[in-house]
């Protein structure tokens, strides 16, 4: 074979090589795993659903999203970096964020605009797993440890199109040290990156009973801090909200308030 066959041959290799590559980076991702949530049960228990789009509790969750939907996307009076990564915390066990965090994202989820992740960053106490029958399915943890799972092995699918869950993963030891982890950066920064016009919930410890609650507001740009009214004293507040990175915004959302619009619980967002 002369030089110019063989030179021949090569580019042909490097062409089909090429092509290949091409092919490969056009190609979708797979599609993540598809969980059915509970609508009816989670409906009975008190949660906004879909069905639920005119009641009360869909109007109270739309006044406190709409804030945290400006600042996520340059809306807002002064700019948000990462505004699309949103923790939702409280000061203490009990106070009701998980019910807030999954309400605010099934509220986001109606949005025409926008698509919701929800993220069950509580290792300790994985309620949201649970709450949505997604126990022993990959999860945060897997992306963390280990292999380090990939986003599509442990991003879920669900039967509300503009909602995705990651849940909390398998049990790993000392499972809340990776929420203070590297990997825990690169993986908030990735999810943010990767997805600029979705909303990230991340359903967090209590910031007084974890300390790495408090480190996870250095990688959002949103922190929503649920207080259950009548049960949470002022000093206990201030001193979780003295946990938070003070450049991030901050909200509060006041809980189980005896105070009622139309029958049911009265919700409000307002500055910290």
């Amino acid at each position: 074979m002369s030089s110019i066959e063989k030179a021949m041959e090569r580019s042909g290799a490097g062409v089909r090589a090429a092509t290949v590559e091409r092919l490969d980076a056009g190609r979708e991702r797979p599609e993540p795993p598809r969980h059915d949530l509970p609508l009816a049960r989670l409906r009975a228990q008190g949660y906004l659903t879909p069905e639920d789009s005119d009641g009360p509790l869909a109007e109270q969750y739309r006044a406190i999203k709409r804030p945290l939907l400006m600042n996520a996307f340059g809306r807002g009076a002064l700019p948000v970096d990462g505004g699309n990564l949103i923790m939702v915390t409280s000061a203490a066990p009990g106070e009701g964020k998980t019910f807030t965090a999954l309400n605010l994202a099934m509220s986001m989820a109606m949005e025409l605009d926008h698509t919701v992740l929800v993220v069950d960053a509580d290792l300790v106490k994985p309620s949201l797993t649970e709450l949505l029958g997604l126990r022993g399915r990959p999860g945060l943890t897997d992306a963390l440890a280990g292999d380090r799972a990939p986003l599509s092995e442990i991003i879920v699918r669900t039967n509300v199109p503009k909602l995705r869950v990651i849940p909390a993963g398998r049990t790993y030891p000392n499972s809340t040290e990776l929420l203070a982890s590297q990997a825990m950066r690169a993986l908030t920064q990735e999810l943010a990156e990767r997805y600029p016009d979705r909303v990230v919930l991340f359903d967090t410890p209590p910031l007084l009973a974890a300390s790495q609650a408090s480190i996870l507001t250095y990688l959002v740009g949103q922190v929503v801090v649920v207080v259950e009214a009548g049960r949470t004293v002022q000093h206990v507040v201030k001193e979780a909200l003295g946990l938070i990175d003070s450049s991030k915004a901050v909200g509060l959302v006041l809980n189980k308030s005896h105070e009622r619009t139309r029958g049911d619980y009265y919700y409000g967002y307002g500055e910290a």
